[in-house]
């Protein structure tokens, strides 16, 4: 009975405890969504461009501004997902380019930042340069998406560890795994709701990576302190990572430093990079890329270094592999 106790007792106290950081996880990031360092720039000549930028600095902290010659270049670089959008002085006045494949978010709080910084009653016009698609033009689906990945992800990794898959095997497992939702997930996303438009292939290993990456980190824990690392790797990657990704809106609206350490989680780096090949060719996914790579491989690392040390120390196996004692006779 006092065991029975105890343990209700915890189950007391971790369940609010659980709750409360998840309302802080997931509600803290989005009661203090503000531009900081946003990437924007700015283009044309002085004084007119010299003049914009200066009206931009005033909101401190707010934007990162990149200068260009012409409206030209200021295109390849929001192409090239160096820059949000860019304002380009014109004999007209201000012209905004967004992107609002890039955040719709983001593409909507520029032009209201642009539209205030402009003479009163002037009209900016405005040119979406690599736009969302029509089938999801505020980016809600592909928002919505890293969380069914990130517990893809969770749910390989548990399952492996509670079917006492080992080394090797464990590891074929977990990628096999993932190649299928890959597969499963672009046929979805991309051939049938048609919200994700870029290569099939790269879209489909983009989706395979991010959930190996977070199935084998869990599984790796698993392998490396036992069950809780199921509970361990859940919290990183549901609670901490799905949230802190900036995916709904962009990893440099949250508070500093959860987009930074979103962008280091798999779910942010997942859903960073699948926006890169999706709507912009491949442009600026090599971040991303490597550190869901790093992630995966230091995940199946830890699982097939996990199974050879279980398999060479039968002390180390969970309670429910050790076989039972033999039964005293007389």
């Amino acid at each position: 009975m006092p065991g029975q106790n105890r343990r209700a007792v915890a189950v007391i106290l971790l369940v609010p405890l659980m709750v409360t950081l998840a309302l802080w996880a997931f509600s803290w990031p989005a009661a203090r969504t503000a531009p900081r360092d946003l990437p924007l720039g700015v283009a044309g000549t002085a004084p007119a461009a010299d003049q914009l930028q200066e009206q931009l600095e005033r909101r401190e902290g707010a934007f990162e501004i990149h200068r260009y010659d012409d409206a030209a270049a200021a295109r390849a670089a929001i192409e090239d997902r160096v820059v949000y959008g860019a304002v380009v002085a014109t004999e007209k006045g201000p012209h905004l380019l967004t992107a609002s494949a890039a955040s719709p978010i983001v593409s909507q709080l520029l032009r209201e930042a642009v539209t205030a910084a402009a003479p009163a009653g002037a009209a900016v016009p405005v040119t979406d340069v690599v736009a969302a698609p029509g089938t999801d033009p505020r980016g809600g689906v592909l928002g919505a998406s890293i969380l069914p990945l990130a517990l893809a992800g969770v749910a390989s990794g548990a399952v492996v560890t509670l079917m006492k898959l080992r080394g090797a095997r464990a590891a074929v497992t977990l990628t096999g795994a993932a190649v299928l939702v890959g597969v499963a997930a672009t046929a979805v996303a991309h051939s049938w709701l048609g919200v994700i438009t870029g290569n099939w292939w790269a879209e489909a290993g983009t989706i395979g990576l991010t959930v190996v990456a977070i199935g084998a980190a869990v599984a790796g824990l698993a392998a490396l302190i036992g069950t809780p690392g199921i509970g361990l790797g859940a919290l990183l990657m549901v609670l901490l990572g799905n949230p802190f990704s900036g995916v709904t809106s962009a990893p440099e609206l949250l508070p500093e430093p959860v987009g930074m350490i979103g962008q280091w989680l798999p779910p942010g780096a997942g859903g960073s990079l699948l926006r890169s090949v999706a709507f912009f060719d491949g442009s600026a996914a090599g971040g991303a890329m490597a550190t869901l790579a790093i992630w995966a491989v230091l995940g199946l690392a830890a699982v097939l270094i996990g199974g050879r040390t279980r398999q060479g120390n039968p002390d180390r196996a969970e309670p429910s592999e050790r076989k039972p004692a033999p039964a005293l006779t007389g």
